[in-house]
């Protein structure tokens, strides 16, 4: 009883730690969204998915089509969140681009950005890393 007990107390506690990391991403995404239309870019979509890719944000500007990945963390323990994209990640992005690029029959010129978002609990802190990781550098 008591260790089916705990299992049920760490089930809860793991799906509320779970629901706090996807608000704080959701939440994440709306800032760096609001923050890109601020300067001057066109969100074209949110959370694209075709299968099992993804897509945080797809924008444009200055006829450039921008493919950005959103990290957000609540602090910098484990670094920036940007070093969250790694090759494995990188790969899976031009996937999804790739993808999105032959259903949107764009010819538009693409790039790859990155916003790091860090929450301290009262405020949040944003970097953008533009033209963060081009195809040629990452290996498919």
């Amino acid at each position: 009883m008591i260790a089916n007990g705990l299992i049920h107390y760490f089930c809860a506690k793991y799906r509320e730690k779970m629901a706090d990391h996807n608000e704080r991403g959701r939440r994440g995404e709306d800032i760096a969204a609001f923050y890109l239309q601020d300067k001057g870019y066109c969100i074209r979509e949110r959370n694209w998915r075709s299968g099992k890719l993804e897509l945080d944000l797809v924008a444009e500007k200055d006829g450039e089509l921008v493919f950005v990945e959103v990290k957000t963390r609540h602090d910098g323990l484990y670094g920036d969140p940007s070093e969250a994209v790694d090759r494995r990640k990188r790969r899976h992005i031009l996937l999804a681009a790739d993808a999105y690029v032959r259903l949107a029959a764009s010819d538009l010129p693409v790039r790859f950005d990155v916003i790091s978002i860090l929450y301290d609990g009262t405020r949040w802190q944003i970097e953008h890393y533009e033209d963060a990781f081009s195809p040629g550098l990452t290996s498919l």
